[in-house]
């Protein structure tokens, strides 16, 4: 954007890509359509420049939504190459050019979903350290934590329900990335403390016990985390249970996008059974991200 005054080139404050699959869009009461409503405050408090893909676009603007995705740069419909344009953004240096989050609301049966353009999106969001959302749940709640970082809270509504007392939450870090998690765990303790309940992962789960028994003591300490299979032999898929269950929210998945994976499906699973339930489930992947998430939640919860 331009100022008058100094004809100096102002960057927004943030430019989200934005892109919803066909279920999450058509119906008035779709994902996306909810999005602007549930977020709405947020989104003004954040100024954001949208990026959106064409029929994407195309929905917002047939929903009469147009004012509220404004301003906006339209990209390509996905066969035309929109899809692969946020990934070019998402990975661009250029701090007017690049995307700062993408919130892709998927529908976890719709084939486009894992097209290598999808895919290739979510990796460099991992790789660039920036968010990557693809539920409506964690869309909104990023959205509000972003707003709070504004430093005000006259936007703030009761859409996010935080209760974590009654909530539960899931752990998992890759290997390259158990010490990043345990530094997280060791700082968000408090934190993590409130929830009714917490799973992890293999080797994962173990290692938060031990924090745990060195902060709370030995017995307090030993079942603090209740511990699953490691990820190869079905930890993601017992999580995913719950998750479709309604009985895990929120999920810290510490993603290491430089190696091959022999349990890609599995993870691509715990995924799926997020998307599935869209409207209540929460993933983060990465590090970075998931520190300050777990920052701006507790100041919000403050």
């Amino acid at each position: 954007m331009m100022t008058n005054d100094s004809l100096t080139i102002v960057k927004p404050r943030l430019r989200i890509g934005l892109i919803a699959n066909r279920a999450h869009q058509d119906a008035p009461d779709s994902a996306l359509v909810k999005l602007f409503q549930r977020a709405a405050k947020s989104i003004q408090a954040l100024e954001i420049e949208w990026v959106v893909v064409g029929r994407t676009l195309d929905a917002i603007q047939a929903h009469g939504l147009l004012e509220q995705c404004s301003p906006h740069v339209r990209f390509p419909y996905g066969r035309d190459g929109g899809l692969m344009k946020l990934v070019a953004h998402v990975v661009n240096s250029d701090p007017h050019n690049s995307i700062d989050a993408v919130i892709y609301l998927i529908d976890p049966v719709d084939h486009s979903s894992i097209f290598p353009e999808a895919l290739a999106l979510k990796r460099q969001c991992v790789i660039h350290r920036k968010p990557f959302l693809s539920t409506l749940a964690a869309a909104c709640e990023w959205l509000e934590l972003e707003a709070l970082a504004t430093g005000s809270r006259s936007h703030f509504t009761d859409t996010l329900g935080l209760d974590l007392q009654h909530e539960s939450i899931a752990l998992i870090a890759h290997d390259a990335l158990i010490l990043f998690m345990l530094q997280i765990a060791e700082k968000d303790f408090a934190l993590f403390y409130q929830f009714a309940h917490r799973y992890a992962t293999g080797t994962t789960g173990s290692l938060l016990n031990q924090l745990a028994q060195k902060r709370k003591g030995e017995e307090a300490g030993r079942h603090w985390v209740q511990p699953f299979l490691s990820g190869p032999m079905g930890g993601d898929a017992q999580i995913a249970e719950l998750v479709l269950e309604r009985k895990i929210r929120r999920i810290v998945f510490l993603e290491d996008p430089h190696v091959a994976r022999q349990h890609e499906a599995d993870i691509q699973l715990l995924e799926r059974a997020a998307r599935t339930v869209t409207d209540f489930a929460l993933v983060v992947s990465d590090g970075e991200g998931s520190d300050r998430w777990l920052r701006l939640l507790s100041e919000r919860l403050s």
